[in-house]
């Protein structure tokens, strides 16, 4: 067989040719780019119509790791196998938490019972004390002027039920998925991995323990401040004399799982409520929230985050805000972690730029 020429190069060619040859690389280049562009639009439209999809992994994978990390610590301390440890991991938070509510559901419902039918006197209380100034009386006038009618809070309950009824479904889905994952990583890991090149699996197992470090240090420590949070927040109210002091008390441990918002979703109706009790309550009730809070932020926090990346106040606020633009109720609730993921990767990427070896482990601050 003959061999073929090499191919003219540009500055090979004739002067009068050489324009026309520039010109076709220039479109060629031009095309070449603009496909990349596009596939990169199509790609992003995907990932956002799927972005419930996509959000419902990121729990599913973040209860997988509550569940095989509870399943390891019994295969290390129990000798037990892993599918016997990892039903244990399932079955007895599942039992702690129904125990829980049967022990104290009742109470629990009876005292946020009172918590509700205590609010509307409260704050026809709160709003006497309002009017007697001109600030107060405008602010009542907000408030008043953004309570809906009729109509619209019939609309609401039902929208509200409506989600009530998707967002057990989706916790299933979640629950069921995390399950699944936690049973087998190495294969959902090695699936995933598999849409990689060769030459690039390395780099995305290096990204992918600096990940999995970090989303558990950052599970360990949350669950710290939520339980702190839920046990402080009861006592203290407790001890200040607000009614319904465990119920809210559990509520705040709850909440805390979405720093900031959760203390605002507590502390307004518990404020109200200690007003209507009395000015000296309703100073004492602030302070004690104020207490709670500083203790778990500058105190329990701290210590619980010591081998997780610290997650600045105003970037945590601002994917609070972001998510729920742009992502809906999970996304808030998914925002911290989502965070922590983006700010994990990004230092993991510096470190790499940096010559640290795609095949050592990183370590646990992020």
């Amino acid at each position: 067989m003959t061999d073929l020429p090499p191919p003219l190069r540009p500055e090979d060619a004739p002067p009068a040719v050489r324009p026309l040859m520039d010109a076709g690389g220039t479109e060629a280049r031009v095309f070449r780019s603009t496909l990349v562009a596009m596939l990169g639009i199509g790609l992003a439209l995907v990932v956002w119509l799927l972005r419930e999809l996509i959000l419902i992994l990121v729990a599913c994978a973040l209860v997988a790791l509550m569940f095989g990390e509870l399943a390891s610590l019994f295969t290390r301390r129990l000798r037990l196998p892993f599918w016997l440890a990892l039903l244990f991991a399932v079955l007895l938070p599942l039992l702690g938490i129904a125990a829980t509510f049967a022990a104290f559901g009742a109470m629990m419902a009876e005292q946020i019972a009172a918590l509700v039918a205590t609010l509307p006197a409260a704050w026809e209380e709160v709003k006497d004390i309002l009017e007697r100034s001109a600030a107060g009386q405008q602010a009542v006038d907000m408030v008043v002027g953004a309570v809906p009618d009729g109509s619209r809070v019939a609309a609401l309950v039902q929208d509200v039920a409506s989600g009530a009824g998707t967002a057990v479904s989706t916790f299933l889905i979640i629950l069921v998925g995390g399950i699944y994952i936690a049973a087998q990583p190495r294969l959902y890991a090695g699936g995933l991995l598999s849409l990689f090149p060769e030459e690039a699996r390395p780099t995305m197992r290096y990204y992918g323990r600096a990940v999995h470090t970090a989303l558990m240090a950052w599970l360990k420590a949350q669950g710290v401040s939520m339980l702190f949070v839920g046990m402080a927040t009861g006592v203290a109210l407790s001890i200040v004399g607000i009614p319904s002091a465990a119920a809210i008390g559990v509520v705040a441990g709850l909440c805390e799982f979405v720093p900031y918002l959760g203390v605002i979703l507590v502390s307004i109706p518990v404020v109200i409520i200690g007003f209507s009790i009395g000015w000296e309550t309703g100073l004492w009730t602030i302070v004690a929230l104020v207490a709670v809070q500083q203790l778990q932020g500058n105190v329990v926090t701290p210590m619980a985050q010591a081998t997780i990346v610290e997650l600045p106040p105003a970037l945590t606020i601002f994917s609070l805000i972001a998510a729920a633009v742009l992502l809906g109720p999970l996304g808030v609730v998914l925002a911290v972690p989502l965070t922590v993921i983006g700010i994990t990767l990004m230092r993991a990427r510096a470190r790499l730029a940096a010559g640290a070896p795609a095949a050592e482990a990183p370590a646990a601050r992020a």
